[in-house]
This record gives C-alpha cells, sequence and structure tokens, in this order.
C-alpha cells in the first residue's frame, strides 16, 4: 500500500479538548507530517460527557428511556460533534496544504477503563464513528482498543506501534517515549528489531499517575485546571512520609502488561490532606516522578534517551523530578524533531491505516495481549 494522508484525533482523560494531526503514512513507516492543532472545548460545550466521565456507573447499561440512557446519548452525540467540529476547522487547512486525508482514526473520550475486572475485562470509549463518517464524508477508524481486550490484553497503551515507527527516524538506539497525560504510559523501542510486533521490539506500559491528581488537586485548591509551569510543585516541599502512607510501590514493582483507569489512585489525594497548597502539588508532582522513573526496572535494556511528550512534558518541575530519578538523557520531544502535543492524535492517524490494512495494533510487548492483534472498526460514509 503506498502511503496516504490520514488524520488523527485524540481527547485525553484531562478532558480539556481534541487534537488532530495528519500524517502521511502506509501503516509502517512515517513519510510525513502535515497540519495539527489544539481546539479547546467551548464552556458548557460537554456537559453530559462530563457528567457520563465524572462517574461512569449510573450509565453503562442505562435502561433504555432511562433519564440516564437519555444523558449518555446526548454525551455521545456531544463527543462526535466536537470531534466532527474540529475535524472540519483542520481539514480546510489540510486540503489548502494539499494533503487532504483520506480516513480518520477517532480515539473517542474515554469514560472507564476496566481490562482486569473479575467479570470480564472491558474498555469504553464515547463516540460514534459510523456518524462521524458521515459528518465529514470520510472513512473512520474507531473503537481501537475493544478487540485487544478481548482477546486478554490491556487495550493500552497504543501508541507504542507508532513509537517504534517514529524510533525508526530518529538514529538514537533504543529509546523510551514517556508520554505525560492524565496517566502516564512509556514506550521502550528497539529500532533494529524487524517490526513492532516482532519479539523484543517494543514493551510498553502505564507507569501510573502523571498530570491526574496533581490537576486535580489544584482544581479542588486553587479552581486551576493545572499546576501551570509546575509553579505550586516548584514552591512546595515534597513530604517523604506522606509518599510512605500512599505508596503504589506495588503497582510500580508489577511486571507489565499493565494499565490504569485515571481515577485508579484517586485515594493518594486524601493523603495530601492538611498540606499546603503548594507542599502537596510537590508531593503528588514526586509520585509522579517515582512512577515514571520505575519503569526502568522493567525495559529489556537501558535507552540512551527518554523524551517527553504530552502536556506534563511542560511541567519543568515534573520533568527534572523524572530526570533526577532517569540513568539516561531526558530530553522533550521538541528536541527529537517531534511533536509533543500532537503525537497521540498523530498516533491515532497512524493507526487508522494499520486498522484499514488489518495490520495488527498490539502485541504480547505492549498490551499483554496473547498475540499480535489487530483492531478497529471502520466506517465508511
Amino acid at each position: 500500500m503506498e502511503a496516504i494522508w490520514a488524520l488523527g484525533l485524540m481527547s485525553g482523560t484531562s478532558f480539556d479538548g481534541i487534537d488532530a494531526g495528519l500524517v502521511k503514512t502506509d501503516g509502517e513507516t512515517v513519510a510525513a507530517f502535515g497540519p495539527g492543532a489544539g481546539f479547546d472545548y467551548a464552556p458548557g460545550e460537554m456537559e453530559a460527557a462530563r457528567a457520563v466521565h465524572r462517574d461512569w456507573r449510573p450509565y453503562r447499561g442505562a435502561a433504555a428511556g432511562s433519564e440516564a440512557a437519555a444523558t449518555l446519548a446526548r454525551a455521545e452525540a456531544e463527543v462526535t460533534a466536537a470531534h466532527a467540529g474540529a475535524s472540519a476547522r483542520l481539514l480546510a487547512r489540510a486540503e489548502a496544504a494539499g494533503c487532504a486525508p483520506e480516513i480518520v482514526g477517532f480515539h473517542g473520550q474515554t469514560v472507564a477503563h476496566a481490562p482486569d475486572d473479575p467479570a470480564g475485562g472491558w474498555t469504553w470509549q464515547l463516540g460514534d464513528g459510523a456518524a462521524l463518517a458521515c459528518a465529514l464524508n470520510r472513512t473512520v477508524a474507531w473503537d481501537f482498543r475493544t478487540a485487544d481486550v478481548a482477546a486478554g490484553g490491556q487495550g493500552a497503551p497504543l501508541a507504542p506501534f507508532f513509537h517504534f515507527a517514529l524510533a525508526r527516524t530518529l538514529d538514537r538506539g533504543p529509546v523510551c517515549f514517556l508520554n505525560l497525560g492524565g496517566v502516564g504510559n512509556v514506550s521502550w523501542a528497539d529500532p533494529e528489531a524487524a517490526g513492532p510486533e516482532a519479539p523484543g521490539a517494543l514493551v510498553g506500559f502505564d507507569t501510573g499517575p502523571a498530570n491526574a491528581l496533581v490537576d486535580d488537586w489544584m482544581r479542588a485548591r486553587t479552581g486551576e485546571s493545572c499546576d501551570r509551569d509546575g509553579a505550586a510543585a516548584a514552591a512546595g516541599r515534597v513530604h517523604a512520609d506522606r509518599l510512605a502512607r500512599n505508596s503504589i510501590a506495588d503497582y510500580v514493582a508489577r511486571r507489565p502488561p499493565k494499565s490504569l483507569d485515571r481515577n485508579e489512585f484517586a485515594q493518594a489525594l486524601e493523603a495530601m490532606e492538611g498540606l499546603s497548597t503548594e507542599d502537596g502539588a510537590a508531593t503528588l508532582t514526586a509520585l509522579s516522578a517515582i512512577c515514571a522513573a520505575g519503569a526502568q526496572a522493567h525495559l529489556p535494556r537501558p535507552a540512551a534517551t527518554w523524551i517527553l511528550c504530552g502536556g506534563g512534558r511542560l511541567n519543568p518541575t515534573l520533568a527534572a523530578m523524572i530526570a533526577e530519578r532517569v540513568e539516561a538523557e531526558v530530553i522533550p520531544a521538541e528536541a527529537a524533531g517531534l511533536d509533543g502535543d500532537l503525537l497521540e492524535a498523530q498516533c491515532f492517524a497512524y493507526l487508522a491505516v494499520r486498522a484499514l490494512r488489518g495490520l495488527p495494533l498490539s502485541a504480547p510487548g505492549t498490551t499483554g495481549v496473547p498475540a499480535p492483534t489487530p483492531g478497529g472498526r471502520i466506517s465508511r460514509p
């Protein structure tokens, strides 16, 4: 298959907006990057979706005709409409630049992720790919995680296959991509391997909380959505005793595959009670850095470079705490010639083309699935 242009869409667990980016790819190599942008949600735009996101339990399996089912339908429509609007704005730029996409990769909005549920693993992303295909008059790949979970995998992380393709363009040997979103996830990639599904090519897993706990702390204490520039954490003191009382060492020590829901360690906030805003931010930021650095114990061999992606790379306090604990060079994505804001969106553009071709999106080394597994649903207008 020749390389084609694809548009990727991503709305993360921070629930602040949609990232959209274009990639030219054959599903194996990355030929070029096109325009990209972030689109913030307008105030009040996603009220039903936020309600489901805050507490999904009343909505999963809601009875037809119930108030919960009506709210869920509105949430699904809100997510789909917001992604259609963001896509339309970027498509105009793409067409002007001569890189109009043939397919759209639509991740949707995760509201819950429970691959280890004793009653049967599951994962839930809001968004209707078939409706988006009609709205955009383009083929849409979506529902990327379900097939992996159904086959016995964690359903996350899915970025490692894209990171492998990027590692082949960097000429740095084995590298680690550390994505710092609400949850942190790491991809160790050996670009000398035959392909991303080859044994030993990739190791990927969720490291623990990254921005989620600090964001929640700042929102509760100040009304701000995050610790901007890591300023509060930089002004505070790390309380090691609170980390000891709130240890997530069992998760950090557990061998991959492993993945998390954003709220998995929400109880960590309780251990911060009584601290100043600054000291709580510093302690939670240190917790995120400890989780990230703990990933080193599970890598096949050291990586000379760790590449920081996602919003957390813009927090110099978090980045410095990670660099203190990681035995490698730590750089932001931009220092490797990449766009740290758009990598996740670009990832789902890349995965959309793989889904179109029926290529695997995951492998034993990335999600613990028993064998390399294709995924994604394809909806055509």
